[in-house]
């Protein structure tokens, strides 16, 4: 085996784990605040990619530039959705800790946004223009490195330390994990709870934004693009623990090794198989998550 190209995977494994962590990211979030599994989280990540493509194409602006446009967006776009389609269930069910309606409900939205782009854009694969980080490799030696999955990489790392430090250090995160531990009692002490889910629904749906915009400069954006990253995301988010932040990482770290080392040994049809057997076990062994604990925060 060449120690050059094996190095290589193992680096390029780690970068493209990264951001795997990153799209998972913000489904953990939803789910250690609201206690439900959305469903549409692929398509979030579709939508966050279809307003970078077009903040770059229509505006110029960089890709990393363009989050400035992207992330609000996003969180307007969650925190609506959260307030006039998921919200009514939750008043409905105000007595279930996790509404299984809601996964109904998010299924359909998934349905709903994956058929709707279709139908607006086409089932075109668009690739970003202007796009100054396409091709762009730094080479160490023998080894290369794609740059736009090392800024990739960068941006999820920085995404997760600016997510825990918010809900470790500000009031409002404080807010946020108060609510995700015990609803009854955070309204209690006067919290809004209904204010925080759309806040904390907008939130993860701004960081499916920052995932898309990292993917845009390397991927191409179509209606059906956020499927695949969905069915990662659950991988990850199981492996690394639902409700934890460093565990969305660590879980996308593994899923990127694995599909990055394992051809070299084997088909890809097994490095699949290999992927959703560790999903499987960790289910068995530890339903938690690697890092999960009894408490979501």
């Amino acid at each position: 085996m060449d120690l050059v190209f094996f190095a290589q995977d193992c680096i390029n494994g780690v970068l493209m784990g990264l951001i795997y962590g990153l799209v998972a990211l913000g489904l953990t979030l939803i789910f250690g605040v609201l206690k439900v599994i959305n469903f549409a989280h692929g398509s979030f990540i579709m939508v966050g990619m279809y307003v970078s493509y077009w903040a770059v194409t229509l505006t110029g602006l960089h890709p990393y530039l363009a989050l400035g446009i992207i992330v609000p967006a996003m969180f307007l776009f969650g925190y609506w959705i959260q307030n006039l389609l998921i919200r009514p269930i939750f008043i409905a069910e105000r007595d279930v800790r996790e509404p299984i309606t809601v996964i109904v409900v998010t299924t359909g939205m998934w349905y709903v946004l994956d058929n709707l782009a279709l139908l607006v854009f086409g089932p075109d694969y668009r690739a970003l223009s202007p796009n100054p980080l396409k091709g762009q490799m730094l080479n160490f030696g023998e080894i290369f490195i794609s740059v736009p999955k090392l800024y990739g990489a960068a941006a999820a790392v920085a995404t997760a330390g600016l997510l825990f430090w918010f809900l470790q250090k500000t009031r409002m995160g404080r807010a946020i994990r108060a609510t995700s531990l015990d609803r009854d009692a955070a309204s209690l002490m006067g919290i809004n709870q209904w204010k925080i889910f759309n806040i904390a629904m907008g939130i993860g749906t701004a960081v499916a934004g920052v995932a898309g915009a990292v993917l845009t400069p390397f991927y191409n954006v179509y209606p059906t693009v956020g499927i695949p990253f969905d069915v990662k995301s659950f991988v990850i988010v199981v492996l690394g623990g639902l409700g934890s932040i460093w565990g969305a990482l660590v879980g996308g770290v593994i899923i990127g090794l694995v599909e990055s080392i394992g051809p070299i040994f084997m088909t890809s049809t097994w490095t699949e198989a290999i992927v959703y057997g560790l999903f499987l076990l960790v289910l068995f062994v530890k339903p938690s998550g690697l890092f999960g604990q009894k408490h979501d925060w």
